[in-house]
């Protein structure tokens, strides 16, 4: 089967990786069977929009992300600091000096 969003399989199941759920707890959350997160995430189950829209809310993405449109800063940020937030703090705290030693060393006035 052709899918009507070409590449919404692999956005959806890195969305649902980001946000640290397995299929099993997608499926839950969606009140869908676990075969069907499967099915979607390959691309031989079509999603509707209300699926979508689900998907969206529980796993803190945009819509128009899953659809396949252009990546927003917003959005890019927001899943940075969802990827982030999941890490140790020794990690954490040694992404944010990179972060800080690519940015040159500058400090944010709103520090």
């Amino acid at each position: 089967m052709k899918p009507d969003l070409p590449g919404i399989g692999k956005r959806l199941k890195q969305a649902r990786e980001m946000a640290g759920l397995s299929q099993a707890q997608a499926a839950r959350l969606m009140n869908l069977h676990r075969p069907a997160i499967t099915e979607i995430e390959n691309e031989t189950r079509k999603v509707s929009a209300g699926e979508l829209r689900q998907f969206a809310r529980i796993f803190k993405v945009s819509v128009s992300w899953l659809a396949g449109e252009k990546q927003t800063e917003a959005d890019t940020v927001r899943m940075a600091a969802r990827k982030l937030s999941s890490l140790k703090e020794r990690d954490r705290d040694m992404v944010l000096r990179i972060i800080e030693s690519l940015r040159g060393g500058a400090t944010d006035s709103s520090d």
